[in-house]
């Protein structure tokens, strides 16, 4: 037996995991269709806006394979109760915020506590499901962590919209306390509490040196696109790899001890896992950087207020939803044939989207490109998800989860620091011109996974 638990986790206790795990990965974008607004209303520059998004997710990705590690060892219940607490007041302080700093400061702390949620939403699943019920709660989690990005679009922009009590984007951080304790409550009631019988302790050096790579590499992209390059900038982007290789030397130190380290070698080195990561994050970084243009480009491009540019993605909702929820089905079907699949039919809605812009047509055109962008998305962030999950060891579950995520996180805060920046140093050429930019990229890497997907099968084959 590998894993300690007091009862299954059932349908009430999925359901609610599941919103544990909704309300941190929709912070991640709920700030995009709310930016202009938090320009406007605390003299926010161009590069402090990036930070806001930004600078939660650097924090959500250091944080996650620790947080993995944590719940391993002293429960995973406790340590989302915690995440959760944490989070909902960090949300209090973001809407306190009346500085362009302290709004960043505050959402550095968010990412931080939103870190602790994931990997204990994946590692619960992992050891309190039935088998036969894992691959449909895989999907279930597939659904959530890609409908929370978009649905945060949706959301901030009715809120922003609505104004109310003269609260205009401070609302997207406030509905987080109702909901976080609403949150808290039914974990303590209804998930059972689970941990690894042989928890592998925490690793400080390694955590010290994945947060330097991290930060390293995104500090320096963020700030060198927006300003230059100036040296500072080159030295950090230098230092990144010098840090993961230490981080590399380190964890093969660590099992020389006789100790588990940061990123076990079995979850690594494991084909399935490996292959799955590196086809899904350069995916989800262009996936990112769409997300922070999209927003800006419909209300300053198109000149929609902000509850209309985040109604305007809906119908990417509702087409991501049904993709989600259509994975199991084709995985019986296809297999990991799905991911080249979703991969293909999100590449047709960019070219879609990138003849609206040549055109200069309607903003309501775009609309049959944002449901093949929704489609498609669904089935590569499913498909991968179930692949990688399924290959991890059960007793690694909360460590293989936290190593999913931090993947996805990473990829993302990645892919708004190089993309964001693009787009924010094209505007002054025109939105429509900058946003084409960034659509080109997605394409081209929405092609390069779908060639890649094919071969992987292919070769399994």
């Amino acid at each position: 037996m590998t894993t300690v638990k007091q009862r299954k986790l059932g349908s009430l206790g999925l359901a609610v995991v599941l919103l544990a795990a909704l309300l941190p990965m929709m912070d991640s974008f709920i700030v995009n269709v709310a930016l202009p607004t938090i320009a406007a209303d605390l003299g926010a520059s161009g590069s402090d806006l990036e930070l806001v998004v930004a600078g939660y997710g650097l924090a959500f990705t250091v944080f996650l394979v620790l947080g993995g590690r944590l719940g391993d060892a002293y429960g995973r219940r406790r340590v989302l109760v915690v995440g959760l607490v944490v989070f909902t007041l960090a949300s209090l302080l973001c809407a306190l915020a009346g500085t362009g700093d302290w709004l960043v400061a505050a959402r550095i702390l968010q990412g931080a506590a939103a870190a602790l949620i994931p990997p204990q939403v994946l590692g619960t699943i992992q050891a309190a499901e039935d088998a036969e019920r894992k691959p449909r709660a895989m999907s279930r989690y597939a659904a959530v962590s890609g409908l929370a990005a978009i649905l945060g679009l949706v959301l901030g922009g009715i809120l922003v919209q609505a104004d109310l009590w003269g609260a205009s984007w401070r609302l997207i951080f406030l509905v987080n306390l109702p909901l976080g304790i609403t949150a808290v409550v039914l974990v303590l009631l209804l998930v059972p509490d689970t941990r690894s019988p042989h928890p592998a302790g925490v690793d400080l050096r390694g955590t010290a040196l994945l947060a330097a790579t991290i930060v390293l590499l995104l500090a320096g992209l963020n700030r060198g696109l927006l300003l230059g390059w100036p040296w500072w900038t080159i030295a950090l982007l230098a230092g990144a790899p010098v840090a993961a290789v230490a981080l590399w030397r380190t964890k093969n130190w660590v099992v020389k001890q006789g100790r588990m380290p940061l990123l076990p070698p079995s979850v690594l080195t494991e084909p399935r896992v490996r292959g799955g990561l590196l086809l899904v994050a350069p995916f989800l970084a262009a996936w990112a950087g769409y997300l922070f243009a999209l927003p800006l480009t419909l209300q300053n491009g198109f000149n929609l207020d902000p509850a209309l540019a985040g109604l305007a993605v809906a119908p990417m909702s509702a087409a991501f939803l049904a993709g989600s929820f259509a994975v199991p089905g084709l995985r019986a079907k296809l297999g990991d044939g799905v991911l080249a699949a979703g991969a293909l039919v999100q590449a047709t809605g960019v070219l879609w989207l990138l003849g609206v812009l040549l055109l200069d047509g309607a903003v309501w055109w775009v609309l049959p490109g944002l449901v093949l962008i929704g489609w498609g998305q669904a089935l590569v962030i499913g498909s991968s998800q179930i692949s990688v999950l399924a290959a991890v060891p059960t007793e690694y579950a909360g460590v293989g989860g936290g190593v999913l995520v931090t993947t996805q996180q990473g990829s993302m805060a990645i892919g708004v620091a190089a993309l964001g920046s693009v787009h924010t140093g094209l505007v002054g050429a025109g939105h429509a011109t900058a946003f084409a930019v960034v659509l080109s990229v997605q394409l081209a890497v929405g092609i390069a996974v779908a060639m890649a997907g094919r071969r992987a099968v292919a070769a399994r084959d």
